[in-house]
């Protein structure tokens, strides 16, 4: 069985010496890798990957994910191949369809339907895959040549067909899991879910039986690729209590109405209890859904690293 592995998301960078303290500090409690979304109103990506790279000695980075219909081929392949050098191959790329339309609108970016953003990333992939393995540009070749240039492509080849680095594709609906079974190193299984006939953006948090339907169709999608693959599961929300029943009632009456009580209780999407039971909880949810890497919040670092620390 895969053993685990834990990682942590970023929602700011305040300054440069807070941010370094609290990638050492995630190092230190066992955090394996820090993550970085791509949002809006959020962090550049790929400068705060290399910064954490640089401030620990293990940590690996990663986007948890990129917007695909963000992103230029060429261009997020230099920006990979230049961030996975000075990390010296410690970078995991994340891609996912985007989901937040105002985010477009403010960049100027046409929204389309989902199935029109898969294809997007699912063309993002490919281009990507092939950029990756290709021996840089025709145009540079000579002037490479005089200068002793390198040529600009990843230090790993693991993942995109072996020409680039490990590949995470994450989500929740049927076409951007059936690209994650077919391409993807790591599967990202999505806890939220867009509200039907609510405006775009506004989530609903899945339950046990939407993690074990995910789970069931990249496992069917992927056939014999399936144990190759890496389950990732992002945690939403971290409590240390020793009343389970009485936290997952109020969850439910105050932020959660549409799950009852017993359903937040088995939720795989969240985490709560005393160390020992949310260190069981992870146990549990490794054998049921395959689940082996494991990230959270931002706020929930500090809460969740006993758990990891009971884990080890």
């Amino acid at each position: 069985m895969r053993g685990f592995r834990f990682g942590f998301n970023f929602f700011d960078v305040a300054d440069r010496d807070s941010f370094v303290r609290r990638c050492r500090r995630a190092e230190a409690q066992g955090y394996h890798i820090a993550l970085l979304p791509d949002h809006l109103g959020g962090p550049a990506p790929f400068p705060a990957m290399v910064a954490a790279a640089d401030a620990t000695e293990r940590l690996r980075v990663g986007a948890l994910v990129l917007n695909a219909a963000f992103w230029n081929a060429h261009l997020l392949a230099r920006e990979v191949a230049t961030a996975d050098r000075l990390t010296g191959g410690r970078v995991e790329l994340g891609l996912g369809a985007g989901h937040m339309k105002w985010e477009f609108d403010a960049a100027g970016i046409p929204w389309e339907p989902f199935g029109a953003r898969v294809d997007r990333m699912a063309a993002l992939v490919a281009e990507l895959r092939g950029l990756f393995a290709e021996p840089g540009y025709a145009e540079r070749a000579d002037r490479e040549a005089a200068h002793g240039l390198s040529v600009p492509a990843p230090v790993q080849h693991s993942g995109f067909g072996g020409s680039g680095p490990p590949l995470l594709i994450g989500g929740t609906g049927d076409r951007v899991l059936e690209q994650a079974a077919l391409h993807a190193d790591i599967v990202g299984i999505a806890g939220v879910r867009q509200a039907p006939g609510r405006p775009p953006g506004t989530f609903l948090l899945g339950g046990a039986e939407q993690a074990d339907d995910r789970v069931r169709f990249v496992r069917e999608r992927a056939g014999d690729r399936f144990a190759e693959l890496e389950l990732n599961v992002l945690i939403q929300h971290v409590e240390i209590t020793r009343d389970r029943r009485a936290f997952a009632e109020r969850l439910a009456a105050e932020r959660m109405p549409y799950l009852t009580p017993e359903q937040v209780l088995d939720c795989p999407f969240l985490l709560f209890g005393t160390v020992g039971q949310m260190a069981e909880q992870l146990r549990e949810r490794r054998e049921r859904y395959g689940f082996t890497y494991v990230a959270v919040h931002a706020p929930f670092v500090d809460a969740f690293a006993p758990v990891i620390e009971r884990l080890g």
